[in-house]
């Protein structure tokens, strides 16, 4: 008997099955891609938590509300800061090194929009790269958790058409039943033409709730990361961590001046980038890390060593991507949505932690805090044997497989839906093949004012009356309607 479906392997996925395993749960593992090779895979940043002595919850908080712009669900932060630091502390008793210096104490990293050192490592830039590798051995090591790589998901199976989710229809029609389903499939900024991500975070979690009944919220809010390379072969939207700005790297338009606060909120950063480009008509900035010790960063500076560009000598060119969706399918703070037995967590998820632009490294945090959360309470649903459980679905019946993404939606949605927008340009996507673009532009169109990673070029000012207001996608009704989470 499965206790619990987890769709999607990153940090995640791999935390939530772990849990719940610990727990006595036994956990089917679904993974589409090799383990050790999802979007957590690339991250650079590390875990953002309350270590230091100068530090405390309440600056965390305060930090995260700042950079969130007015829109950060207070309940949802509160969980993270507080609970953040036991997470790493848990990673650390798996067995997983953070970077420590000799006297053994962790190094705290700082980051755009922190107010002070607070963020772990592994490997300078490394964290998601050995934490996929560390937590990846020990699924694959317990006994109670079946791991299945070559999965893909192509519709969520429920008692009734729209009614509790008791399991997965996968697309080669085998189907699974369990107490519950964790979606935790990663976001969608591979929708983007320019992106950090690698080619499958095209938002299939987001589809397969919104298909279930599930809702989604702040599709609008899409963060670009202000330096990742570009025009170098082989290593176009390669992401240059924030730490190393954290560590004194600086920003440098053509004629040599800085022109930015580097370690402003990513938000400002990415704009401030943007505009010098439209000023000048320059495709990129130069990324100054002559100064900083290339052994603090190995894999980076070997990356683009290896690239022909060497950051000990020359500045770096370096462009705004898209790198994370801080919309998704809206979870309570235990990863429950409104499907019952379907949960979503990590990027897939929206709880209203990152407000209108998400906090540095509280991203990798937000997987750890919430997965266990999660799993813990899908380990309280009925077991499968209780649930009225009917005949399952034959694969042709299922919901359609989802859909491929044209180059084209990849480069309207940058085009119309990238670091700044209008109306006019967003209307445009309102007939885009894609239904998510479709969904994105619509969530844009709706909110009128620029706040956090969404600009509106013809609605410039932030609109104080839409402070904590959010707006939700419903299934079947496709028009965005406003919601308050205080």
């Amino acid at each position: 008997m499965i206790d619990l479906i987890v769709v999607g392997a990153g940090a995640a996925g791999l935390y939530a099955a772990l849990c719940a395993a610990r727990e006595g749960g036994r956990v089917a593992l679904l993974s589409a891609a090799p383990l050790a090779q999802t979007a957590s895979y690339w991250a650079q940043g590390g875990l953002a938590a309350v270590l230091a002595a100068d530090d405390s919850f309440e600056m965390h908080l305060a930090d995260t509300e700042r950079a969130g712009r007015g829109a950060v669900r207070r309940s949802a932060a509160e969980a993270l800061v507080k609970e953040a630091p036991e997470r790493v502390r848990d990673l650390q008793e798996l067995g997983f090194r953070f970077d420590a210096d000799r006297h053994g104490r962790l190094v705290l990293g700082l980051e755009g929009g922190h107010s002070v050192r607070r963020i772990v490592h592994a490997g300078g830039s490394a964290t998601g790269r050995r934490l996929l590798r560390e937590l990846s051995a020990l699924a694959v090591a317990e006994e109670r958790i079946e791991v299945i790589e070559g999965a893909r998901v192509r519709a969520l199976w429920q008692m009734e058409p729209l009614g509790r989710c008791k399991g997965v229809v996968c697309e080669d029609g085998r189907t699974l039943s369990a107490r519950a389903v964790l979606l935790s499939t990663g976001g969608a900024a591979a929708l983007w033409s320019r992106t950090t991500n690698p080619p499958g975070s095209l938002g299939q979690g987001l589809l397969l709730a919104h298909a279930a009944g599930a809702q989604l919220a702040d599709l609008e809010f899409v963060q670009f990361h202000p330096t990742a390379v570009i025009g170098v072969p082989h290593r176009e939207g390669f992401l240059i961590t924030e730490a190393i700005r954290g560590e004194g790297a600086t920003l440098h338009e053509a004629g040599g001046e800085r022109f930015v606060d580097e370690l402003a909120p990513r938000d400002e950063v990415s704009r401030a980038i943007q505009a010098r480009l439209r000023q000048t008509g320059a495709q990129s900035v130069g990324l100054d890390m002559r100064s900083i010790d290339p052994a603090l960063f190995p894999n980076v500076v070997g990356s683009l060593r290896e690239s022909g560009v060497d950051p000990a000598s020359e500045l770096v060119p370096v462009a705004p991507a898209a790198h994370y969706t801080i919309g998704g399918v809206v979870a309570d703070l235990h990863g429950r949505t409104r499907v019952q037995g379907l949960y979503a967590v990590g990027e897939t998820a929206c709880t209203g932690l990152h407000g209108a632009n998400r906090l540095a490294s509280n991203s990798l945090s937000e997987c750890f805090v919430f997965a266990r959360r999660a799993a813990l309470s899908a380990l309280d649903e009925p077991p499968p044997q209780a649930l009225n459980a009917g005949s399952a679905p034959e694969a042709a019946d299922a919901t359609p497989a989802l859909p491929s993404v044209a180059r084209s939606t990849q480069q309207a949605l940058w085009e119309h839906a990238g670091i700044e927008r209008c109306e006019q340009g967003l209307t445009t996507l309102l007939d885009d093949p894609h239904p998510l673009a479709r969904l994105i532009a619509m969530s844009a169109l709706e909110r009128r004012e620029s706040r956090g990673t969404h600009t509106r070029t013809d609605h410039p000012r932030l609109d104080p009356a839409l402070d904590l207001r959010h707006l939700i996608v419903d299934r079947p009704k496709t028009t965005p309607r406003w919601e308050l989470w205080e």
